[in-house]
């Protein structure tokens, strides 16, 4: 039995910043899907690079998918029925299909909540990150250690502003 395929799909994310891990799940969704979208979520209060920077970097990286930069000032506490509420009606207002999403895809197992909440099929995508070994929170913890999976945009951008000069280019 093949995998089921859907009209409209969905990710949310930070990709803070995007990587390859984030890309194999994109290109995934898409190949699941005949429209996808990804919500890339901003806040100053948190961002460590630019929302608007991150969702121009997978624009360019997946030029097939919608990809929505979604500034906002909430938090992520799961147990807040109120704070769950405003997510959905930020989702809600900036979903930009008449239907769906039919599917919402994730790394992360907060995804099956997302997905129950819009009456959408859940599709967790390499949970244990054995295709592409890396998270966000690795990259941002250690970001030298880890430029070999980021896009190349992504990479200069991160070695420019990340990095001290003499740890990008030791020796120069």
């Amino acid at each position: 039995m093949g995998e089921q395929y859907f009209g409209t799909g969905l990710i949310v994310g930070r990709f803070d910043p995007p990587h390859l891990g984030h890309s194999y799940m994109i290109d995934v969704a898409a190949q699941r899907c005949e429209r996808l979208v990804v919500f890339v979520n901003s806040s100053t209060d948190r961002d460590t690079a630019p929302g608007a920077l991150r969702a121009e970097w997978l624009g360019d990286l997946h030029p097939d998918v919608v990809v929505l930069e979604l500034r906002h000032h909430l938090g992520t506490n799961f147990d807040d029925e109120d704070l769950w509420s405003k997510w959905m009606a930020t989702f809600h207002d900036h979903w930009p299909h008449e239907v769906g999403p039919h599917a919402v895809f994730s790394s992360d197992d907060y995804v099956g909540e997302i997905a129950r909440r819009f009456d959408a099929v859940a599709v967790v995508v390499d949970a244990d990150r054995v295709n592409v070994a890396i998270s966000a929170t690795q990259i941002r913890e250690a970001p030298g250690d880890h430029l070999d999976r980021l896009a190349p945009a992504v990479r200069l951008w991160v070695e420019a502003n990340w990095l001290e000069p003499e740890k990008v280019h030791p020796g120069e």
